[in-house]
């Protein structure tokens, strides 16, 4: 390994960049890796924003400085800002030199963070020309570009306070001996390249990560012998891929083996690096889930993470927990519940269907009427966790409590009489949400109850033959009627037989023939798509194909809530 070093040391005069090490003014606090991780939690991701391709802007996202007030007035301490590098160099071999306005912009964006009191993590993110799987890249040329890269980061970052942390590239692929062997190489280049940047860098936190960020196999990252720097481990968790990315109709979570798998998994990590200080640098749960079970799975990731000393970065790519142009939380239960959790406090939550052999699915994060029918009283359970209800509040006002509702142990009955303020048996009501009624506790986060009077909704397209679609996607107007969310798609041949993924004949009612969201539809608030490759697979099928499209309340692909969409070949 000792060669190696002196040849990182080489390479610096190669590129023509080892020159006379920055010189910083002033002072900087020398802290433990251990320390930085505990004051950063709970942190977030600056997603979709500077790591966007080609460039800040591209996916819709700009970095604006109010929002890091946001982050701290609402609590978080740490700030991961994912940089992509890869089309902001402006010359290629030997120096790779990187666009000056680029590297001032970044510095911008993390003086405003740092100024903030944030504790701020810089990568390389999207990085095209970083591969080591493909056997057509070559190694060399990867080193030298990466040290030329952060040898120009810590230049220009150098001098930076210690608040400031260092991540040498995010979700690596690595899958051979040889290339988990280069990445653990290419970890040195990284350290060798901030030393010899100069400035505070030899000194600065960095958090170090194993192949795609994972760190579940241990002796796949090793620490560089070269390392001055107090160091952390870096790893990513979206688990399961089913809840978190809506694939398969999977919107339940929250049974006890749901539960364990999270706590295992964090278990074998922790128990992996029992003396190292651990970053959970992102996680996410997607917000199209279905909102109480969401609130279950952050929650209990929470949780856990402090049971075994993980700091937490969630992942926002732009509106999954702060919409940064309305300076406003898109769920403030969800943020809540981070924060308190990230504390240590017990939240109280609303429960949901939790038996992946259930035909329906309820949800107390909700009060459901549907439109012409009998108002009457609705009972929803929720999960105190030692907490106690204070206190419940609507538009007009505090209910009282007797009259307006009834409390018995965890239950909460909503009384008729009470609803009768927002729905009616009347078959021309009009659909939507009707209220929101907040539920606070002796503790923790306060809770939500939308009051929403649903009916079927109404799609603009039912029936299509896939030659008129042709080459493009499927596009369907939907008039909702209730909560605007499509929850699962269910494709089925005529013939009986799943379009996707026939052994989800194996899942759940509620999972069986579910196409993946992403992949095989999407859907927005006034909207549903099918996707192209989706209809092809049906004229690939040759048969006709049933698309069932439910919506929340889950009443079965047979049920109320459901409608059918036909493509025919």
């Amino acid at each position: 390994m000792v060669d190696k070093v002196v040849s990182f040391l080489a390479l610096g005069v190669v590129l023509g960049l080892a020159q006379a090490k920055l010189q910083c003014s002033g002072s900087f606090e020398k802290i433990s890796a251990g320390e930085w991780v505990n004051r950063a939690n709970p942190g977030w991701n600056l997603g979709n924003t500077l790591d966007a391709l080609p460039t800040e802007g591209s996916w819709g996202n700009v970095a604006n400085f109010s929002t890091f007030d946001d982050l701290i007035h609402g609590g978080f301490r740490g700030l991961r800002l994912p940089i992509s590098w890869a089309d902001h160099f402006v010359t290629g071999a030997p120096t790779y030199e990187v666009n000056a306005t680029w590297l001032q912009r970044v510095e911008d964006v993390v003086d405003a963070a740092l100024e903030r009191g944030l504790y701020t993590i810089v990568n390389a993110h999207h990085e095209s020309w970083f591969d080591l799987v493909d056997a057509g890249y070559n190694y060399t040329e990867i080193e030298q570009q990466f040290y030329s890269l952060w040898y120009q980061i810590g230049t220009q970052l150098g001098c930076k306070s210690s608040l400031l942390a260092f991540e040498p590239i995010n979700e690596p692929s690595a899958n051979t001996a040889e290339q988990i062997a280069e990445l653990n190489k290419i970890e040195a280049i990284f350290i060798q390249a901030l030393a010899d940047s100069g400035g505070y860098n030899a000194d600065r936190v960095v958090t170090l990560l194993g192949p795609g960020e994972g760190l579940d196999i241990p002796g796949n990252l090793v620490v560089p012998v070269n390392i001055t720097n107090p160091y952390a481990f870096q790893f990513h968790y979206y688990s399961p891929y089913d809840f978190i990315f809506q694939a398969w109709g999977k919107t339940i979570w929250g049974s006890d083996s749901d539960k364990a798998a999270v706590d295992s998994d964090l278990a074998e990590i922790r128990n992996n690096y029992t003396d190292v200080p651990l970053v959970l640098g992102e996680w996410d749960a997607n917000p199209s889930c279905e909102r109480a079970a969401r609130w279950k799975y952050i929650d209990h990731l929470m949780r856990s993470a402090r049971q075994y000393n993980i700091t937490t970065f969630m992942w926002d790519a732009g509106s999954d927990l702060l919409n940064r142009t309305a300076h406003t939380w898109t769920d403030p239960v969800a943020h809540a519940i981070i924060i308190n959790g990230a504390a240590g406090t017990n939240n109280s939550l609303a429960d949901s269907t939790e038996d992946g052999d259930a035909v329906t699915q309820w949800s107390s994060a909700y009060i459901w009427h549907r439109i012409g029918t009998q108002v009457t009283d609705n009972t929803n359970t929720y999960l105190l966790n030692g907490n106690l209800l204070e206190s419940i509040s609507g538009p007009h006002g505090v209910l009282v409590p007797g009259r307006d509702y009834i409390i018995d142990g965890a239950n909460v009955t909503y009384k008729a009489s009470f609803l009768e303020n927002y729905f009616s048996n009347s078959t021309t009501d009009s659909p939507g949400e009707k209220a929101v009624l907040t539920l606070k506790f002796s503790h923790g986060a306060f809770l939500y109850a939308n009051l929403i009077a649903w009916d079927t909704p109404v799609l603009a397209t039912t029936n299509i033959s896939a030659a008129s679609v042709a080459s493009n996607d499927l596009y369907i107007p939907i008039s909702y009627k209730g909560l605007s969310q499509v929850a699962a798609v269910q494709a089925t041949l005529v013939n009986g037989t799943y379009l996707f993924d026939s052994w989800t004949q194996w899942l759940g009612p509620l999972q069986k023939g579910r196409a993946t969201s992403g992949s095989q539809w999407n859907y927005d608030t006034s909207s549903m798509t099918i996707l192209n490759s989706a209809v092809q697979a049906v004229v690939q099928a040759g048969v006709d194909a049933n698309f069932t499209v439910e919506f929340f309340p889950r009443l079965g692909n047979a049920g109320p809530n459901a409608v059918n969409v036909t493509i025919t070949v």
